[in-house]
């Protein structure tokens, strides 16, 4: 049962390779493992809880984290779900493959003969012997340091916080056993970032990310993926300058490296190069192996002004990914900003229950808590996001601007001192802060002023502006429609430049340069 054939598609299960007329398939991962449960099995039904025991285990999935994995695989075998060839779903139970694999022979050797291969075997039994010897000290420590990197991968590709907890543990443990393992101070350097910048570690991870990536890129200044350990490091640390140019070098010393350029591409779109970002993340030829893509192109149609396109692929992605913290984010906040209050607070009930904790969606609670007159509710929303990352200056602010307690002009003026005047650390965070605390203290022209600089600094979300609370005392400023109407200019200058583009999405035929308004 090593070698295998289904249908058009050859298997070598030692090799974990699928391929299709000698071209390899993107299956690796919890991809390929759960395909290999299912040959397995063979044309016998396998249901939702022993696929999670075999493929996910000790790990702990529902049947929303199976049903997406399957979806991934068949998406990198070219399998269509609605006219399967593949791989079947058997409604409430599970899933079966459409035809029974094949066990095949190995090919055969070239020029074998009983004499001849008799001494090649005792040639390769010697020599093995040999080396085994020679190097048994040094490889002992290896071999068990590879194990643990296995295991320390699978759980951090999985992509939830307590498995990501696991995995650095596991590579913690794998730099004990071989303390020169690169392999093992890039996957911790990864983890650690992905702590802080996804499941709300601390800030001492994160630096200590940085530590590891600067270690790689000073042992390999002329590896990609060094640079783009470091700009993921720089990223999750708020240095979006730094983390671009990183990016930048990865992709230029690395061109296949498609993780980075959709990494690239989330700071474009923040940067508010919208079309840019959104060609890019298009442009990726393995998209599934991307795990926060889809919600990157809905995000940038959004900005774009293509709501109804953005709006399905943000439920789309809602119902497929409980346990991507950015869907459940996007999702209700884009009918949010639509205008549909009374369904985003219903969406985000259910994103709130899926476990990815996130500032962003307790502070959209607390916007939609103030925009239903309950102060109280938008309070304890408000500094349930600043205990969760008390790090972020925004959340503080949040949190003191809507408090039990009446805001004191001093507090104020002492936290704008503590804010560049200028042009920060690349985010729009601190110029969105600022407007915040010089709306507080009475000065709508500067607060307008502080929204001017978030737009020189990647802003585009006039959407947001229109149907936040946060900002509903600076509508009336006579500054206040110039800024919306310099936001939607440039939006609508790169909308026409996507609907003229050849690599334009396929739901965006036929419309027009106007952007749409409401989510139906």
């Amino acid at each position: 049962m090593d070698l295998l054939r289904l249908l058009d598609l050859d298997i070598d299960r030692p090799a974990q390779r699928v391929s299709r007329a000698g071209e390899a398939l993107p299956i690796s991962g919890l991809s390929w493992t759960l395909f290999d449960v299912l040959l397995a099995h063979g044309t016998r039904v396998v249901d939702f809880d022993t696929l999670a025991a075999q493929v996910w285990a000790p790990a702990v999935v529902g049947e929303d984290a199976v049903s997406q994995r399957v979806k991934l695989l068949r998406q990198a075998l070219g399998d269509d779900s609605r006219r399967p060839r593949y791989i079947r779903s058997v409604r409430g139970r599970g899933y079966q493959l459409c035809a029974a694999p094949i066990p095949m022979a190995p090919p055969p050797v070239i020029g074998s003969s009983r004499g001849r291969w008799w001494w090649a075997a005792a040639l390769v039994a010697v020599g093995g012997l040999a080396v085994a010897v020679l190097a048994w000290p040094d490889q002992a420590p290896r071999a068990a340091a590879t194990s643990l990197l296995q295991r320390a991968d699978y759980y951090a590709g999985i992509g939830q916080a307590s498995n990501n907890e696991r995995a650095i543990a596991l590579y913690r443990q794998a730099l004990q056993v071989d303390p020169e393992s690169s392999a093992a101070r890039r996957g911790l350097a990864r983890a650690l970032s992905a702590q802080g910048c996804l499941f709300n570690g601390s800030p001492q991870q994160m630096h200590e990310a940085l530590a590891l990536a600067n270690s790689e890129r000073a042992r390999a200044p002329h590896d990609g993926a060094t640079y783009a350990l470091r700009g993921y490091a720089h990223d999750c640390l708020g240095r979006m300058d730094d983390a671009v140019a990183d990016y930048a070098r990865a992709i230029q010393l690395d061109p296949a490296d498609e993780r980075t350029r959709a990494s690239l591409a989330y700071l474009q779109q923040e940067q508010g190069h919208l079309s840019l970002a959104l060609r890019a993340n298009l442009a990726l030829k393995a998209p599934e192996r991307i795990r926060f893509r889809d919600v990157q192109v809905a995000r940038e149609m959004e900005l774009l002004g293509f709501t109804q396109a953005a709006a399905q692929r943000h439920a789309r992605n809602f119902q497929l990914y409980p346990d991507n913290v950015f869907a459940n984010i996007a999702w209700p906040r884009s009918l949010y900003v639509a205008g549909a209050a009374g369904r985003a607070r219903e969406e985000l009930a259910i994103a709130l229950t899926r476990g990815t904790p996130h500032p962003q969606l307790l502070r959209l609670q607390g916007e939609l808590a103030l925009l239903a007159g309950d102060t109280a509710a938008a309070a304890e929303a408000f500094a349930t996001a600043h205990r969760l990352r008390p790090q972020q200056s925004l959340g503080e602010t949040l949190a003191g601007l809507y408090g039990s307690t009446a805001i004191d002009p001093a507090w104020a003026r002492a936290r704008l001192q503590r804010l560049p005047a200028g042009s920060g650390d690349g985010w729009a965070d601190a110029a969105l802060e600022r407007a915040l605390l010089l709306q507080s203290v009475g000065d709508a022209k500067a607060a307008v002023a502080a929204l001017h600089q978030a737009v020189d600094d990647g802003f585009r979300d006039a959407a947001w502006l229109r149907a936040t609370p946060l900002y509903a005392p600076l509508r009336s400023a006579p500054e206040w429609e110039p800024l919306l109407a310099r936001i939607d200019a440039d939006v609508a200058r790169q909308r026409a430049q996507v609907l003229a583009a050849a690599w334009r999405p396929s739901d965006l035929s036929g419309l027009s340069a106007v952007p749409e308004a409401g989510t139906q």
